[in-house]
Formats: structure tokens, sequence, C-alpha cells
């Protein structure tokens, strides 16, 4: 089993910047991609920015050229540098991953979410 705990959520204002972090545990052999996706109240959730284990980036047109992702693939980690925040951007961020288990079978698995509000 894996599991994913973010950290690093919390209000900010319009402008402010956070990072938010993932730490992934476990029975891990191996994670391919990784991925942070948001839910702002009464909509669904949404993917926000993906990194897979080469270090290839994808990102929501919304967040492109504000946020940044990162990895440490040593450390079974993700980041998420949020720059430039806007009210738009509150929701609940999660984490996400592909990995592989102690038996290299693959399993996608979310975090339990951190919140980030931004005011105007």
């Amino acid at each position: 089993q894996v599991q994913l705990v973010e950290s690093g959520g919390g209000s900010v204002q319009a402008g402010g910047s956070l990072r938010l972090s993932c730490a992934a545990s476990g029975s891990i052999s191996s994670i391919n991609t990784m991925g942070w996706y948001r839910q702002a109240p009464g909509k669904e959730r949404e993917l926000v920015a993906a990194i897979t284990s080469g270090g290839s980036t994808n990102y929501a047109d919304s967040v492109k050229g504000r946020f940044t992702i990162s990895r440490d693939n040593a450390k079974n980690m993700v980041y998420l540098l949020m720059n430039s925040l806007k009210p738009e951007d509150t929701a609940v961020y999660y984490c996400n991953a592909d990995a592989y288990g102690s038996d290299w079978s693959v399993a996608n698995y979310w975090g339990q979410g951190t919140q980030v509000t931004v005011s105007s």
C-alpha cells in the first residue's frame, strides 16, 4: 500500500505564493506520473499539473506561467510552487500518483488534500 501526504496549504492574499509538498510512503517499487489536482466548492476535480518520472511536465492552461511542478525521485516527493495566486485558485489541492508496489502491481493513489485559500 502507498500513502500520499500533502503539506503546505494555507491562506494567502492575491499575488502571494505558496509551496505544496507531497510525500509518498509505503511499499513502493517505483512511481510513474505524479500530479496535483484541485477541487473548488461546487466544481469537479481538475488537473493542475503533472510530472513524469523523467521530468516531463504538463500544466492546466489556467496556471501556466504561475505554477511550477517538480519532484525528487530519491525522496518520492512532488512539489507545487504557486506564484501570483488568484482568488480563483482557491480549492482543496490533492496529490496523485501512479505507483508500483512491492509486487510491481501498479495502482493510482490520492492524498487527503490540503486547503489553499486566496483572498482578494
